[in-house]
């Protein structure tokens, strides 16, 4: 049995009678989220892919810091650089590596992103409930999701660790 079936089979099976049995014995959603994109993660690592062509890095407005004058929501290599917020350590990596790079303020622009660019593979970044449905949705396309870290909350000033995101782009990329 493949890991692209099972994968498959969690997602789209596994996953939502999950749900319901975590509505009866109360279990928090996140916690269940957390769960799908841990596992999806493990399938997508013991598959036997080949190195992506086409790699998108995807990710959420929230890392910008609030305070910025600059959006960077329809170009983010509109970012300055000024080193407070990881978006300017991102853009490196884009020109460094090649790859698609986006940020997206919500799961439809997300999908849309993914659409219109036609990735092999998708890095991407955001909380439990936006990568939960985006691995959901873009099935059957492997993707890793990051979890980002939230420490003033949801949405606001958001940081993820890039050795994560550089580790997960190395796998698609085939070393």
């Amino acid at each position: 049995m493949s890991t692209q079936w099972i994968r498959g089979l969690f997602l789209k099976l596994g996953y939502p009678i999950m749900l319901i049995f975590s509505w009866f014995f109360r279990i928090k959603r996140d916690r269940l989220q957390k769960l799908l994109i841990d596992v999806n993660n493990r399938l997508v690592r013991g598959s036997k892919l080949k190195p992506a062509k086409r790699l998108l890095l995807l990710l959420p407005h929230c890392l910008q810091q609030s305070e910025c004058k600059i959006r960077i929501t329809f170009n983010v290599f509109n970012c300055e650089g000024c080193g407070k917020c990881e978006i300017k350590d991102f853009t490196q990596i884009a020109k460094d590596l090649g790859l698609e790079l986006f940020v997206a303020t919500g799961g439809t622009i997300a999908r849309r992103i993914v659409v219109d660019t036609k990735p092999e593979a998708i890095v991407a970044v955001a909380c439990e409930r936006d990568l939960s449905s985006g691995v959901m949705d873009t099935y059957p396309l492997p993707i890793l999701g990051i979890i980002n870290e939230r420490p003033f909350g949801p949405c606001f000033n958001t940081r993820v660790d890039i050795e994560k995101v550089k580790e997960a782009l190395r796998f698609f990329a085939g070393g």
